[in-house]
């Protein structure tokens, strides 16, 4: 898909639906290919809250009256997300108490998508600007491609996140290619 022929709002729906079949995928599997489809969501989960924590929030708060207020809430939620998906990485997809848990983190991240649409990407898709919502979408693009498709432990950067374990390695290499491609530096 070209950037210039989408915004970051549009890619950011279509993840959504990723998402949602990734947690569909990985329910409905066992032994390797729990694990296999586990670690793609992780992936995808990683770079695209990194996405919207870089790129979507920070905008919000600048072109959306009240945009402080929503970025926050959203914010909030990604962060018990986060504890969740950490608690699963380090359980393991064979553990017994997995599918509960991955059913818990299921309906977070699934609600956490629905506000997303309603509170920020109808604002965004209203009051952005065309030009930079596709610039975003680039470099969301660039993240995925810079993000290890299996998470590595020991790759975290010098700015470490609260969140412990795998996940961190993906946020913040998907961090680092989100913020060269928008043309910022660390």
């Amino acid at each position: 898909m070209d950037a210039q022929q989408t915004d970051v709002v549009a890619f950011l729906v279509r993840q959504h639906a990723e998402i949602n079949d990734l947690f569909t995928e990985v329910t409905a599997t066992d032994g390797a290919a729990r694990e296999e489809a586990f670690r793609r969501l992780v992936r995808l989960l990683a770079v695209h809250e990194t996405a919207e924590e870089e790129l979507v929030h920070p905008y919000v708060r600048q072109v959306v009256d009240g945009g402080d207020g929503i970025a926050d809430d959203r914010l909030r939620e990604e962060n018990q997300a986060k504890r969740l998906l950490a608690d699963l990485d380090q359980m393991g997809s064979d553990h017994p108490d997995f599918p509960k848990h991955l059913e818990i983190l299921r309906v977070e991240v699934l609600a956490h998508a629905r506000a997303e649409e309603r509170y920020e990407f109808t604002h965004l898709t209203r009051e952005g600007d065309p030009a930079r919502l596709a610039k975003m979408t680039a470099a969301v693009q660039a993240a995925e491609k810079m993000a290890p498709t299996r998470p590595h432990p020991g790759v975290e950067s010098a700015t470490r996140n609260l969140l412990l374990g795998p996940p961190v390695a993906i946020m913040d290499r998907a961090r680092d290619a989100i913020r060269k491609a928008m043309g910022e530096g660390r």
